[in-house]
């Protein structure tokens, strides 16, 4: 399935969405069968939604070095799409990284964020677990490594490749540190699930300027983008009625 590139009517000063999937996801798996696109549209919402490198129906390259600056040549797409205007941009797990780093490069893009399924865990890079990760992807993981597993299995839907995915998550990562953080002043509602393996949300919601918290109470990492209370927080949060 192509990426699709959702438009509704825009009252005045409506900001264009940017929706950003997670690893092993797309626009269709993540975001078609919640009706966040079509909710957002009636709210008079321009969505702008991709299927990123190496996912979906997006180029899969096997060699990590063709991910590299991956986050500057979204925001390069970004300016091609939305032109000057301002952004708005809701991510899940690895989107939610990816908005991040995007929103520091060019902050005068964006306007209000939401960020779910992230949280101290982007503060502890484990290269063991992100390889451990990358091998299930790509059906060379133990059966007993539950963790590389459930990625695999979410790697087996029918538009995924897993030597794609596996070189996307040993791609050279941009970072997202004390001077990234430091030019992201834009309101951020950050979403998280008590069992989200992620958390907690704390170092997050310290390391941003001006944030705001919404807890979803039972949720795994998984089920994140398919609860209503995501839903309604990121709604809320962009100010959609």
């Amino acid at each position: 399935m192509k990426p699709r590139r959702f438009l509704g009517r825009l009252p005045a000063m409506a900001n264009p969405v940017l929706l950003l999937h997670g690893f092993t996801g797309s626009v269709a798996s993540t975001w078609q069968p919640t009706g966040i696109l079509d909710l957002l549209a009636d709210g008079g919402r321009e969505v702008i939604a991709w299927d990123l490198p190496g996912h979906g129906s997006a180029p899969k390259s096997h060699d990590p070095a063709d991910y590299a600056e991956m986050e500057a040549k979204l925001v390069e797409r970004l300016a091609e799409e939305a032109g000057d205007q301002t952004v708005d941009g809701v991510g899940f797990s690895m989107g939610s990284r990816t908005l991040l780093v995007m929103a520091s490069m060019a902050p005068e893009r964006f306007g209000r964020l939401v960020v779910s399924g992230v949280g101290r865990n982007l503060f502890e890079r484990d290269d063991e677990q992100a390889e451990r990760i990358a091998r299930g992807v790509s059906g060379d993981a133990p059966a007993d490594d539950v963790h590389a597993q459930t990625f695999a299995r979410y790697a087996a839907e029918p538009d995924q490749d897993g030597l794609a995915l596996a070189a996307f998550m040993r791609r050279r990562h941009a970072p997202l540190g004390d001077d990234e953080f430091a030019r992201i002043t834009h309101p951020v509602r950050v979403v998280l699930g008590t069992e989200d393996f992620a958390g907690p949300a704390d170092p997050l919601l310290d390391a941003l300027a001006d944030a705001s918290f919404t807890e979803l109470r039972g949720c795994d990492h998984f089920a994140t983008p398919k609860n209503f209370g995501f839903i309604d927080a990121v709604m809320e949060h962009l100010e959609v009625f």
